[in-house]
């Protein structure tokens, strides 16, 4: 049983202040980071094997925010008529 601090109030709920919202439904980008992950750190093994003096590489040679599966939001405008989607 939840009980509130004081009597008579109720809980506030958290409202979102811009009406801003992803493009995607993908929860997690948790394979994608896993992937180019792996990718980097076998290029610098190879790369450490072959010619430990040379420079490292950069990583974004092997990721981009834009080929992830969460790569965008987008300003919803009629998203302040409705309370349900303004709920964070």
């Amino acid at each position: 049983m939840v009980r509130s601090i004081c009597p008579g109030t109720a809980m506030s709920r958290s409202r979102r202040k811009t009406p801003i919202f992803p493009i995607t439904n993908a929860t997690s980008e948790t394979f994608d980071k896993a992937t180019w992950h792996r990718a980097f750190r076998r290029a610098e093994n190879q790369r450490l094997q072959s010619d430990s003096g040379s420079e490292p590489r950069h990583f974004h040679e092997f990721s981009s925010p834009w080929l992830m599966q969460k790569d965008g939001k987008h300003w919803w405008s009629d998203a302040s008529n409705r309370p349900d989607a303004m709920r964070k």
